[in-house]
């Protein structure tokens, strides 16, 4: 359930007043716990450190981020990925697909009769 629009968007005054004494676009990471502070306009521009649970999580605060949390910029879970040994064999076929797919990528303008840079003869 949301905050009542009575009591307004929680924002950490504090945090506020530690940005308000730093240039805007400065790259200093000001740390916070806070995870449910609002983001406002005020912020834009300043790096703040989330607190993930074990880390700060540095997050650049742009234009798109001003009405969500500070929290989800900064996962507090690890994805590791699903499956064993079929999933392993269908990374290991996507990878060699690619590189294949690259290699060709590289080799068609030579067969192509593409021209030699200017200054070198062929």
């Amino acid at each position: 359930m949301s905050r009542s629009l009575k009591k307004g968007p929680y924002i950490n005054q504090r945090l506020l007043a530690k940005l308000a004494k730093l240039k805007r676009g400065d790259r200093t990471v000001v740390k916070t716990w806070d995870r449910a502070c609002v983001i406002t306009p005020a912020m834009v521009g300043y790096t703040i450190g989330v607190h993930n649970g074990r880390h700060h999580v540095p997050v650049v605060v742009i234009e798109n981020m001003v009405g969500h949390r500070l929290g989800e910029f900064s996962p507090t879970r690890k994805f590791v990925t699903h499956g064993g040994r079929m999933a392993k064999e269908e990374a290991a076929a996507e990878a060699a697909q690619e590189e294949a797919a690259r290699k060709a990528a590289v080799a068609t303008p030579e067969a192509a009769g593409a021209k030699p840079p200017a200054g070198k003869k062929a």
